[in-house]
């Protein structure tokens, strides 16, 4: 009999890790689930209002860019790259945005923002 619950528990377990695998593979959830084919671009914006960057925490690969990428980029007349090796966001927006609605974008989708730099426009 406790063959029977200790074999149970170990196919519920299995389950479990199997449906959590197969998420990590189609790039849902944490890092580092997705390819590298496919790459995020910045939106084209008309003009230029203002433009500031992000410091964020948490990226580690291509699939973090896109992740970060596509969140503000979702946001309108907002645009952004992601510069993996410094652990920056540079966004520009078409019209004034409020820094905490990029910010809340960026940590929906799982990073942490850690400060705010301005970029002068001449």
């Amino acid at each position: 009999m406790i063959n029977y619950i200790i074999v149970a528990i170990l196919v519920v377990l299995l389950l479990f890790c199997l449906r959590k695998s197969i998420g990590h593979f189609r790039g849902e959830g944490g890092c580092c689930g997705g390819g590298d084919s496919y790459k995020a671009r910045a939106k084209k914006l008309d003009a230029i209002v203002s433009s500031r960057i992000f410091l964020v925490e948490g990226m580690s690969c291509q699939h973090c860019v896109n992740r970060v990428m596509e969140a503000v980029n979702s946001l309108d007349g907002v645009s952004g790259t992601v510069n993996l090796k410094k652990g920056t966001v540079t966004v520009s927006t078409d019209h004034p945005i409020s820094d905490d609605a990029i910010k809340n974008a960026i940590e929906k989708a799982g990073y942490t923002v850690t400060g705010t730099k301005d970029i002068a426009h001449k």
